[in-house]
């Protein structure tokens, strides 16, 4: 193997490896959301687990996150506003991709 196949395949493997710490920190992400707007609805337990499930699941309907501000935003309602779930989306985003990288 020559100099350039080693670093086209070190490329490759960074960017599978990123592209994997990207998926599990969003998956994070939408567990902390899930657990922040459970809270604001007043579940507590299974309930509140169950939900945080929920809405890591609703961001497999789409590609982005679109999906997921609109299955939290529809059940919230008027309990937060869309700058306010958007905000909690990044500090989560940036929690869980602090906690994964402590982690490696």
């Amino acid at each position: 193997m020559t100099t350039f196949d080693d670093r086209e395949h070190a490329f490759e493997n960074k960017f599978v490896h990123d592209n994997d710490l990207m998926f599990k920190a969003v998956a994070r992400r939408n567990k902390k959301l899930g657990f922040w707007a459970a809270e604001l609805l007043g579940k507590t337990g299974a309930d509140a687990e169950a939900y945080a499930s929920e809405v890591i699941k609703s961001d497999f309907e789409e590609a982005g996150h679109e999906d997921v501000i609109r299955k939290v935003q529809g059940d919230l309602g008027d309990k937060a506003t869309d700058a306010e779930i958007r905000a909690k989306m990044q500090e989560f985003l940036t929690a869980a991709q602090k906690e994964i990288m402590a982690e490696e």
